[in-house]
């Protein structure tokens, strides 16, 4: 079980970086926005978005995209945008229902974060191997590295605080990069 929720942890973590860099997945959720008073998503999401954001500036900017690798950098960073949002939008609505759910209901939403967590790893891998394809050896090796910095320090750092109900909405806003 400690093995199944290390792993679980670590995806997240890996997810993390990304969705920092990518942010979280899908669209907003209805149920999950409406359940939030607008002022108390707005400023969160805002600030989720602009971190979002420069990761995704800081990622282009180490990486040294080029003009020529724009088209695919960029479904790239819109799977982190839409990774984020995803994220945050499960998290909102989960932070919201906590109080009120039972057992199955908590194990069943942690099931649908982690999916949700699983599917966008893959838009993330899908969307950055022909952009990974496209970089020069110089580049390849930036990438290498500052991916596996990236994964190491958010592993480190949430191995121990990814439990399903102390998360928030903000500890989702990255998945990966």
């Amino acid at each position: 079980m400690k093995k199944t929720l290390v792993a679980l942890a670590t995806s997240c973590a890996v997810t993390a970086v990304f969705a920092q860099s990518s942010a979280p997945v899908a669209s907003a959720s209805a149920p999950a926005v409406a359940a939030q008073p607008a002022s108390a998503s707005a400023p969160a999401g805002s600030k989720r978005e602009a971190r979002v954001e420069e990761r995704i500036a800081q990622l282009h900017s180490s990486l040294k995209i080029t003009s020529a690798q724009e088209a695919q950098w960029a479904p790239f960073a819109d799977a982190m945008r839409e990774n984020a949002r995803t994220m945050a939008d499960l998290y909102r609505q989960r932070i919201a229902q906590r109080d009120t759910m039972s057992a199955l209901d908590d194990m069943k939403q942690y099931q649908q974060i982690t999916q949700a967590n699983a599917d966008g790893t893959k838009r993330l891998v899908d969307a950055f191997e022909p952009l990974y394809a496209s970089l020069s050896p110089e580049q390849k090796k930036l990438a290498d590295t500052s991916f596996r910095q990236e994964g190491e320090h958010h592993g480190r750092r949430e191995h121990g605080s990814r439990h399903p109900r102390a998360s928030g909405a903000d500890a989702a806003s990255t998945t990966k990069p």
